[in-house]
């Protein structure tokens, strides 16, 4: 088999369940009103440039509305020592039908699925902290069966996996294995992806730093990921897609590395995988758009020169075991 390079992307879906406990909602409703209007766009744009991608979809999203949400709180749910990271305590709180537009998505859902190309992934029901004190592993079951159980009922099989925050639970994999998850996301290598839970003020700095200059680029070889029969397979980040700047000189520094790092990959047959959230394109959705469509056009060339395939998530898995 030829080898080659792979550009592979995943989006962390979660509406209003992703930054509950950071914003407040009544003063994002434009917001999120560009976040939904945006995501068929990102789709014309998938498929206009061919490209494959996993939406690691929040299962609560999943939910028509409240009732439903209410019906579907799993039996076990994780006893945070901060109860204001409780997605449970926090939708109770503001459970009205002027919030089901920030909470539920199951019809953009169903276009994500019949998009060419597309996985639906989790990222758990309730945007589940795996590092915090408080939860274990039996309230984390519970919760992935929910967002398996919801999934299925839409005919949807989830096999890939990302840790919400980036909070990559290593004890937590063989649990994923056994309920069917193939691949997690991991962080990058970099000393500054190390501790997401407590995510202090230099790692912040040198993370944001990082997505402008840098010596060292982020792709990394097929053959490098660790294959274990008990659990999923770990597929690295390679860097987070920042929203587009104001500041013209940063958001092209940002594009160029991102750029520089595409032509590496494919150069050299390795794995670049891009990521970043739907909601980070609520800020100047038509400029975010634009800069995506600036990546896509280089990932074409980099196809034409260098045979460089787009994969999401579940394909890279494949690709490994037709390989062995």
């Amino acid at each position: 088999m030829e080898q080659n390079g792979f550009f592979v992307i995943s989006l962390d879906f979660e509406l209003l369940w992703g930054i509950f406990d950071k914003v407040d909602y009544k003063r994002k409703n434009l917001y999120f009103e560009n976040t939904r209007f945006v995501i068929p766009k990102i789709l014309d744009l998938f498929k206009e440039y061919n490209i494959h991608c996993t939406w690691a979809t929040v299962g609560m999203l999943f939910n028509f509305n409240w009732e439903e949400w209410n019906y579907n709180i799993p039996e076990t749910i994780p006893e945070y020592s901060n109860r204001s990271l409780s997605a449970y305590n926090y939708g109770k709180s503001i459970n009205s039908a002027e919030t089901e537009f920030y909470c539920f998505a199951k019809e953009i859902i169903q276009k994500i699925n019949a998009a060419p190309n597309q996985e639906i992934g989790t990222h758990t029901y309730s945007h589940y902290y795996c590092l915090e004190q408080g939860q274990d592993l039996e309230s984390f079951e519970s919760d992935l069966k929910k967002a398996i159980e919801l999934a299925k009922e839409m005919n949807i099989e989830l096999k890939s996996l990302v840790f919400p925050r980036n909070q990559f639970n290593s004890d937590y994999l063989k649990v994923c294995k056994r309920l069917g998850i193939e691949n997690v996301r991991s962080n990058p290598e970099d000393w500054y992806w190390k501790d997401t839970q407590q995510d202090f003020l230099k790692n912040r700095i040198f993370r944001t730093g990082d997505a402008y200059i840098g010596p060292k680029n982020k792709s990394y070889a097929l053959d490098s990921l660790i294959i274990d029969k008990e659990k999923p397979l770990a597929q690295k980040a390679s860097r987070l897609l920042r929203p587009y700047s104001s500041n013209k000189f940063l958001n092209n520094l940002k594009l160029r590395r991102i750029i520089s790092e595409m032509t590496y990959a494919a150069r050299n047959n390795e794995i670049y995988h891009l990521w970043w959230h739907p909601h980070n394109f609520g800020n100047n959705p038509k400029e975010n758009l634009q800069d995506l469509k600036i990546i896509f056009e280089h990932f074409k060339s980099c196809q034409k020169d260098y045979n460089f395939n787009s994969l999401n998530m579940a394909e890279v898995n494949n690709q490994i075991s037709r390989k062995t």
